[in-house]
């Protein structure tokens, strides 16, 4: 969170710039606050905890595609509180 690429996000740089060179256009997306974001919109519904463990990665992925999605029609881009 201080701004230093992980490794994890160096191998995702180093992946995208193999995409690149094939004319496959990519944009990195920042998503490392992604679960904690959806893990409190599924206790703020009262999703019980063995639900919330089957749900979580697709609700991760709900805010990481919406984010993108905010910020492409130019609207609000919402903070992962």
């Amino acid at each position: 969170m201080n701004g230093d690429i992980g490794i994890r996000g160096q191998v995702s740089e180093k992946f995208a710039k193999l995409l690149e060179a094939e004319g496959i256009q990519v944009e990195l997306w920042d998503e490392r606050l992604t679960t904690a974001a959806a893990e409190k919109i599924l206790i703020s519904g009262n999703v019980k905890r063995k639900k919330r463990k089957q749900i979580i990665d697709q609700m991760a992925a709900v805010q990481i595609l919406q984010s993108y999605l905010d910020r492409q029609s130019g609207g609000l881009v919402m903070p992962f509180n």
